[in-house]
């Protein structure tokens, strides 16, 4: 039966019954039914195969399915001991979205895409092989990891890796555009080559003058940023990867900047033709002094970033505005607007209403969490990569005079419950920047070469997790308790000590360490100085769920702390929490680290309708557990995230999820009522003061049913 042919299926009738309770039950066997039935009548009949795993190597390799070098380190028997261990381990999927979502997504095909050519277990495989690099120890300890769905590496790493035909195997990129025409040519360029290679792409805006500035001493003709937002966003339009997928970027503006509510206003329903942007994603950096003017209610000033780069001889991005401000505001050479803090504020609150941006990225709270020298200026398109750039200067051939440092994205995650269950944490984590550290130093984005020279300098690699909610209700602990505030703090913990250990090991190994190191916190020690007080253990409230996995003490901490201040450490920054979209139904958990959305998603899938798809473990004990996002105060989820923003040493993926009506008594307010821009403020506020880096979608639920600010882009999630 072809691919193609749907007629006689049973599996998305069986799975779409599970939104019918039967006696007041879910019936949730339905959905394993249907994941029979998908084997059974798709899996089956279409799975081409081989008499050996050489034989199918080989007429891959052949067909040009699988690039040869790769499988050329390693040996026919080795080959098929690592098949012979992933067979097994008996893998079987638990839901039929799981299945689907591989099958339909990431399962090699053939040409003309009536055959499948992998299993789950045969994509494992290659990217055990590919990313061991010929280390055979490594290919195994990394095959268990994945067959066992403790890691998964994102998207475009998990669906590229050995093929002959693929793009590229790094998430997404950032790129910086300075006050001239060069840069913005340069910069134009560079976002049509990425977004050809497949990656989402975040670039700031902050550094040009706004509309109405001087050119040349003549005043007024700037045209500011609008305008050039436009030209990025018809570039993504046109650089559309090969008519697969639309190109996508976000672009970030300063909250100082003159033209901050042209920026915003452009993105609005109502806005003129001319000037409205409607497929390209907004970000606004915002400094604490925004906040403090909001609080006061006062007059804020708005700075020309012509004026003040001229006074700094730095772009405006690079200026620290919270530190700068009063002598901005009473420097006569510098170009100002007045608007009210709470004015500009409820703009803010306004659109993401309307349209759940923008991105919000507290840039002072990040720059002071960051241990590398340097600054952070911006983030990506889903606003949890949060690494030092360097300005470039471009010359007018196009040509760099001064190479600045950009940002690409090596990014994987991993599987809460799972991890949780490994044999061996700290070595489950170490075999995970294995895999990113071969990512990283493959990844050479020639095309765009700040990019390249970041990388190059940096290995950074972001390592994240998903399945936090499936965890707690697994756990029968409800999502933003003390018990689970304290848990994702000791588990975040765990990442970061683990992942420094074996970025340690390897720039012991390689003898080198990431650019920069030497005037980093963790070069003098002031990084490790909260650990080293023994403070993050374990409490009564948690220490069940740790039993049996390694707690490092102050001594373990300074042990760490003396090892890397000797040998250094190879990445500059190391973890990073996305928004995981198809890895997480593949892998059976709920998505990234926020709650779930439904107790029974449903998804619309092309061409085929409706898929249900049950929260993981659901059943009769964990239902309780399983409150809706919309239903929870966000708050809590400000908690949780904060609790793992202090170990986290870029970002996470925060987004805030309301109801068009808020009910009764879900903020501790006294009676429901529409949600309003001080609804937001207050979160805003709230995420701000317990340290929140960024803010990425603001999701609204409407009373039809509807969800605003849903679009979540698939060029960038994980």
């Amino acid at each position: 039966m072809s691919l193609h042919n749907l007629k006689d299926v049973t599996y998305f009738k069986l799975n779409n019954e599970i939104n019918r309770p039967v006696a007041g039950q879910i019936p949730l066997g339905k959905d394993l039914e249907a994941l029979a039935a998908f084997y059974r009548e798709n899996l089956e009949p279409n799975l081409v195969r081989f008499e050996s795993v050489r034989a199918r190597l080989d007429w891959l390799i052949e067909n040009h399915y699988y690039e040869a070098e790769f499988l050329r380190a390693y040996s026919t028997a080795f080959i098929e001991k690592l098949y012979a261990q992933l067979a097994a381990a008996h893998f079987k999927f638990k839901s039929f979205m799981a299945a689907y979502k591989f099958y339909q997504q990431y399962a090699l095909k053939t040409n003309d895409g009536d055959k499948y050519l992998e299993t789950f277990e045969d994509r494992v495989a290659i990217n055990a092989l590919y990313f061991a690099a010929g280390n055979e120890e490594l290919a195994l300890a990394l095959a268990d990891e994945m067959i066992h769905q403790r890691y998964q590496p994102a998207t475009p790493s998990f669906l590229n890796a050995g093929r002959k035909r693929r793009g590229e195997l790094v998430s997404c990129f950032l790129i910086q555009v300075t006050d001239d025409m060069n840069s913005i040519g340069r910069g134009i360029n560079s976002a049509l080559q990425l977004s050809r290679l497949g990656g989402g792409v975040g670039i700031t805006l902050s550094n040009l003058r706004e509309a109405g500035a001087a050119i040349k001493g003549y005043e007024g003709v700037a045209s500011g940023v609008v305008p050039v937002m436009k030209l990025f966003e018809d570039s993504f339009s046109y650089s559309n990867q090969l008519g697969q997928r639309q190109g996508a970027g976000v672009v970030y503006l300063s909250v100082f900047h003159p033209d901050i509510v042209a920026f915003l206003s452009a993105k609005k329903e109502n806005a003129d033709e001319k000037v409205r942007v409607k497929t390209l994603s907004l970000g606004v950096t915002v400094p604490d002094k925004f906040y403090e003017l909001c609080r006061e209610n006062r007059t804020m000033y708005l700075f020309s970033p012509l004026s003040v780069e001229r006074e700094y001889g730095v772009p405006f991005s690079y200026v620290d505005i919270s530190a700068e401000y009063d002598a901005l505001v009473a420097n006569p050479k510098i170009k100002k607007f007045p608007i009210e803090a709470r004015t500009l504020e409820n703009e803010l609150s306004k659109l993401q209403q309307e349209s759940g941006y923008p991105y919000i990225v507290n840039v002072d709270t990040a720059n002071r969490a960051n241990p590398i020298d340097g600054r952070i200026i911006m983030s990506n398109l889903c606003s949890e990569i949060m690494q030092v750039q360097k300005p470039s200067v471009i010359n007018d051939r196009q040509e760099y005079e001064v190479m600045g440092t950009d940002i690409s994205c090596n990014l994987g995650s991993t599987n809460v419950p799972n991890l949780m269950a490994s044999p061996d944490f700290g070595q489950s984590v170490g075999v995970m920047v294995r895999a990113l550290t071969w990512i990283t130093d493959h990844s050479h984005i020639g095309v765009v070469p700040s990019i390249e020279a970041g990388n190059s300098k940096a290995h950074t690699i972001g390592l994240g997790a998903m399945g936090l909610h499936s965890y707690f209700a697994k756990n029968h602990m409800y999502y933003g308790s003390p018990e689970s505030v304290e848990f994702t703090s000791i588990y975040f913990m765990l990442l970061n000590y683990w992942t420094l250990v074996e970025s340690n090991k390897i720039a012991r190994e390689r003898d080198a360490r990431f650019d920069g190191f030497e005037k980093s916190a963790y070069a003098t020690g002031a990084y490790f100085e909260k650990y080293v007080t023994g403070k993050y253990t374990p409490s009564a409230l948690t220490e069940r769920l740790f039993d049996g996995i390694f707690i490092p003490s102050a001594a373990d901490w300074q042990l760490l702390a003396d090892n890397v201040k000797t040998h250094g450490l190879y990445h500059q920054n190391r973890l990073a929490v996305a928004p995981n979209g198809s890895i997480s139904y593949i892998n059976d958990t709920s998505s990234s680290i926020h709650p779930v959305v439904q107790r029974i998603e449903e998804r619309q899938e092309k061409k085929i309708g409706k898929i249900y798809y049950p929260a993981a473990y659901l059943a009769t004990d964990t239902i309780p557990y399983y409150q809706s996002a919309y239903d929870t105060d966000m708050r809590k989820v400000i908690d949780v995230y904060a609790a793992a923003t202090e170990h986290v040493d870029q970002g996470l993926s925060l987004t805030l999820f309301l109801r068009s009506e808020i009910p009764d008594g879900l903020y501790d307010w006294k009676t429901s009522h529409k949600q309003t821009t001080r609804d937001l403020n207050i979160l805003r506020n709230y995420a701000f003061h317990k340290g929140i880096k960024s803010i990425y979608y603001v999701r609204t639920f409407t009373d039809d049913g509807a969800e605003v600010g849903a679009n979540q882009c698939e060029s960038c999630v994980v």
